[in-house]
């Protein structure tokens, strides 16, 4: 992934911003990183409608970490919209949940997750997993082109 190209968190918990801005830092991950506060949202920014449309400010993110349980639209439905788009049918997405139930990872993966990530309860435990997210999709994963609209 390109260094420059933003990851986009989707999340609505600040709690959780707050422990993975402080992990991304510690992890030295200097993407910058746009916020979608719910899933409709993450639909808008992907696909350039509304306030997103320009993409100078809000270019497509390289990288998709999803929450699941999200207002307006889940992130199971972020994800289902995401795999049938023609902006961005090859963006990673990470989803990253609180939850471990067996059917929200099947269901994730089914619906073309390309990882499934429980959060971390501790915050050394977040910066071990944003190091790991860097080295991996960041440094080492080559993603597939994605359209930009």
């Amino acid at each position: 992934m390109n260094a420059k190209l933003p990851i986009l968190q989707v999340e609505d918990d600040e709690n959780d911003v707050i422990f993975l801005q402080h992990a991304f830092s510690e992890a030295a991950i200097t993407n910058p990183v746009q916020l979608a506060r719910n899933g409709q949202e993450a639909i808008d920014y992907i696909s350039g409608n509304g306030k997103y449309a320009n993409r100078q400010e809000y270019p497509i993110p390289g990288l998709v970490l999803l929450d699941l349980k999200l207002p307006r639209v889940s992130g199971l439905e972020v994800l289902q919209w995401l795999r049938r788009s023609s902006t961005a049918p090859g963006l990673p997405v990470i989803v990253f949940s609180s939850s471990a139930r067996r059917q929200d990872v099947e269901e994730a993966y089914a619906l073309g997750a390309n990882s499934f990530l429980v959060k971390p309860s501790s915050l050394d435990k977040r910066i071990e997993l944003a190091r790991l997210i860097k080295a991996y999709w960041i440094e080492f994963n080559e993603p597939a082109t994605v359209i930009s609209p």
